[in-house]
């Protein structure tokens, strides 16, 4: 018998398979093809203060090795995700969930995680500082440590629940970024989101997405997010959930020899609906072929 079992933030979880926010909605609408109960838990779709139509379309764009996305946070804002998707969610979910919180300002941030935080279903907040921030020029609250850290000391003044930061690739030290957010009080960092691309249609000659400009994720990407997961694990204490191409058991295995301690599965999802279940199903085979018995002794690994 191999242990899968893995303590995330000082909450244990069966398995350290996590959908990625975004690319499992709420939950329940998965729910209708397998027992999502087996997931070690999954990060809920990106919520900010208020309700959000999203970018205009086409949105998504198709590209070898993965796809290119700019659907611009699309949901019903936080009062509605309180009254109407959680309670959904209640009913085939027994687990506690990760709420992905998202904000343009340090006060959306705020606003937001505090009334999460109050929520008994949500485990861990996880805070995406991948956003523009309205009032610095449109720039990402994560393509510098000073902002990060603003927004993590913010949050972490309102609330109890374990936080883990969501970092952006689209830097140059992500590591400096990781450590300000931990000195911050940050319990664990997320990463890596999408990277920025773009496709053009040769016969318009414009950029296929409205918005010009994606988020790039899929299979390819992962040999860049084992890179910063590498790095950054040299940089912090706080356990590191990494994402980014992952696809496979194996794939989770890297990950956490990277030094992940859970990982979280994005574009698959969108391939394969049953991916995150294959991936489980899949992991005490292949943890048996690397002479693996705890997952917890491979975080890190590659150190």
């Amino acid at each position: 018998m191999v242990n899968t079992k893995i303590s995330l933030c000082g909450i244990e979880i069966d398995n350290p398979v996590i959908p990625a926010s975004g690319t499992f909605g709420f939950g329940y609408e998965f729910a209708d093809l397998y027992d999502i109960n087996c997931l070690g838990t999954f990060s809920f779709k990106g919520t900010t203060k208020d309700a959000r139509f999203g970018n205009p379309t086409p949105r998504i764009a198709e590209c070898a090795s993965g796809m290119l996305n700019a659907v611009g946070l699309q949901n019903p804002g936080v009062e509605k995700v309180i009254s109407e998707e959680l309670p959904k969610l209640a009913k085939v979910f027994n687990k506690k969930v990760m709420a992905n919180i998202s904000g343009f300002s340090v006060e959306d941030y705020v606003y937001t995680c505090e009334k999460l935080d109050k929520e008994e279903q949500v485990g861990w907040l996880e805070v995406n500082i991948s956003c523009p921030n309205v009032h610095g020029g449109g720039m990402s609250f994560g393509t510098s440590a000073e902002s990060a850290y603003e927004v993590t000391k913010a949050v972490r003044a309102v609330t109890k629940k374990p936080l883990i930061i969501k970092l952006s690739p689209n830097v140059t030290d992500i590591a400096s970024i990781a450590a300000a957010c931990e000195n911050a009080g940050a319990d664990g960092i997320s990463m890596i989101n999408t990277l920025m691309g773009m496709r053009i249609n040769l016969k318009t000659r414009k950029p296929i997405i409205a918005n010009k400009t994606g988020g790039y994720s899929g299979p390819a990407i992962l040999p860049v997010a084992l890179r910063m997961v590498y790095q950054v694990y040299e940089a912090v204490k706080i356990p590191i959930v990494g994402m980014g191409g992952i696809s496979t058991a194996e794939d989770v295995i890297e990950m956490m020899m990277a030094g992940a301690t859970a990982v979280e599965v994005g574009a698959a999802n969108l391939i394969e609906p049953y991916a995150c279940k294959n991936i489980i199903d899949d992991l005490p085979k292949v943890m048996e072929k690397y002479g693996i018995k705890d997952l917890n002794e491979i975080i890190g690994g590659a150190h």
